[in-house]
This record gives C-alpha cells, sequence and structure tokens, in this order.
C-alpha cells in the first residue's frame, strides 16, 4: 500500500460498489427491500470499522510494521466486501 489515502479512496469506492449494486437490486426486486437496505448499512459498518482501523496502527512511528498493518487491513477489506457481495447475491437468487 503506497499511502493512508490510497487506502481510503479503495475502501470507499468498495462501499460505492455495494451500495450501487444495493440499489439496482431494490428497483429489480422492490419486494426485497428490507434486506437489501440491511446489507447497505452492514457495508456502512464495515466501512466506518475499516476506516478506524487504517487510522489508528499499533506502532504509527514504525514504517515496517505500519506496512504490514496496511497489507493486512487491505487483506480484511477485501475479505469483508466479498462477504457483503455474496450476501447481496443470496438475496437476489431467493424466489419471493
Amino acid at each position: 500500500m503506497a499511502n493512508l489515502r490510497n487506502l481510503k479512496k479503495e475502501i470507499d469506492y468498495r462501499l460505492e460498489e455495494v451500495v450501487f449494486d444495493c440499489d439496482m437490486a431494490i428497483c429489480f426486486q422492490p419486494s426485497k427491500e428490507k434486506e437489501v437496505f440491511e446489507v447497505m448499512q452492514e457495508a456502512v459498518a464495515v466501512r466506518n470499522d475499516l476506516f478506524t482501523t487504517a487510522n489508528n496502527p499499533a506502532e504509527p512511528h514504525n514504517r515496517s510494521l505500519v506496512r504490514k498493518h496496511f497489507a493486512a487491513l487491505r487483506v480484511e477489506m477485501v475479505e469483508a466486501y466479498d462477504k457483503l457481495f455474496e450476501k447481496l447475491s443470496k438475496i437476489n437468487e431467493a424466489k419471493k
């Protein structure tokens, strides 16, 4: 990770993707609005948690540990947003 600013931009970008997909799901399946809205709320909570973690590395003056912190955070971000996309896919697959 090059720097904190790029990491935050990527976190926000992935949030935007989840929210956009949720909006599209609501447009095509208005009967599932409540479930999709819960996914949106969860995505915002994930974003807030990731920002908190990004802003508070354990050792801010040790560059090596900060890089490892950001690398671990990137992996955590990818996994968290992938779970949200999977959850949204399961909601869209369900017949109602």
